[in-house]
């Protein structure tokens, strides 16, 4: 067997609200979602989620490779691009294509790659996280019902911006889980995206920490800084997450050398390989691992084959225009099912009829950090 092409697909993730986080919102909820498909001379096609950026130059380093050599197939797309291909969009686009070729390798054992990968359990615990910034209180209670009406008992929130509101925010959720889930101890944490610096982020948490009980804080400070995150973690009693913005395992050893995470993080975009690298290298230091991101199935699968996956990011329901995935969620769990490889079906007619405006992320969103992040007083109003 050999690849022998890929295609291009781009469709959207449609949230029917606004979404985002500290740095800003998505007002129309349209998320254009890149798509991979990596074919095969025996029919056989595998699809990765993530980015499009440098296909052309990471492909010839897999073209007409057998695609069952994932691990040695990965690295060689890292020496491929070895300047640029360990940070940023050309990384996540490596992740695409290694995810389609473990959805291949699945398939063609006649399994759920969860099965291939040595998973016992198809259950994946998850958590709530409704990119839910921009959302007023009730929105923000109908859009968590919701979630808790599927058994899901954890919730991530967006916030960063004004410690009372989210103090509010928080307790609103945590109500309202409780009162879908009578009888729970309902969970929280909070996402502030990287808008703090270390001082601030003690100040802001350890307010909210006079009433809330928070399971984690997540990036408090800019991804890199392990001293300030061992700052904020010795100042706050919530954990301290981050990992999902990082790219290699390079990026991930300082902060693990210097105790600067309690639960590391990496998105599905980064691809499967990476994600079970990241996870061995958290379980060499005994933290655990938990992926994030919209539709991160191929992390699922992985999820259930590694010793110290802690829980997963549930972002929307319902996947992106035109994708159908073998899941389900229940009990406040995604389970996967039995089709072979990922069970992401492909409806390529639907999403050719969708409308992708390409300049629509560019102009503003939660990817263009505020120019006064990490540098606004207390007493500022919120951006």
């Amino acid at each position: 067997m050999r690849i022998t092409g890929y295609r291009m697909l781009t469709t959207v993730h449609e949230w029917g609200r606004p979404v985002g986080d500290a740095n800003g919102v998505f007002e129309d909820g349209r998320i254009p979602v890149p798509l991979v498909l990596v074919d095969t001379d025996e029919g056989v096609t595998g699809v990765g989620l993530g980015s499009h950026e440098g296909l052309a130059t990471v492909f010839p380093a897999i073209e007409g490779e057998d695609p069952r050599a994932t691990t040695a197939l990965y690295d060689r797309m890292l020496r491929h691009v070895f300047k640029a291909g360990h940070a940023g969009a050309v990384f996540g686009t490596i992740g695409a294509l290694d995810t389609a070729l473990w959805d291949i390798k699945a398939q063609l054992a006649g399994q759920p790659l969860w099965r291939l990968l040595g998973g016992l359990d198809r259950a994946v615990p998850a958590y709530a996280s409704g990119l839910d910034i921009a959302l007023s209180h009730e929105q923000l209670a109908s859009a968590y019902r919701t979630y808790a009406e599927r058994g899901l008992r954890v919730a991530k929130l967006k916030g960063g911006l004004d410690v009372d509101e989210d103090r509010a925010r928080l307790q609103l959720v945590r109500d309202v889980l409780a009162e879908v889930l009578p009888g729970s101890r309902p969970g929280l944490m909070l996402d502030a995206n990287e808008a703090w610096a270390p001082k601030q982020a003690v100040r802001y948490v350890a307010r909210l920490e006079q009433s809330l009980d928070l399971i984690w804080v997540e990036e408090p400070v800019r991804r890199w800084d392990a001293d300030g995150m061992v700052a904020v973690g010795r100042g706050v009693r919530a954990s301290v997450a981050g990992g999902e913005n990082l790219t290699g395992l390079e990026q991930f050893r300082p902060l693990l050398a210097a105790r600067a995470l309690d639960v590391v993080q990496t998105a599905a975009g980064w691809g499967v390989t990476h994600f079970l690298r990241v996870a061995a290298l958290a379980h060499a230091h005994d933290l655990p691992v938990s992926p994030i991101g919209t539709t991160p199935i191929g992390l699922l699968h992985a999820a259930t084959a590694v010793p110290n996956h802690m829980v997963s990011e549930l972002q929307d329901l319902a996947p992106p225009v035109g994708l159908a995935l073998d899941l389900d969620v229940e009990d406040g769990r995604f389970v996967l099912g039995d089709a072979p490889g990922l069970g992401v079906t492909v409806d390529e007619a639907a999403i050719s009829a969708v409308e992708v405006r390409d300049d629509a992320p560019l102009r503003a969103g939660p990817h263009i950090r505020p120019d006064r992040a990490g540098r606004r007083l207390d007493s500022e109003p919120p951006q």
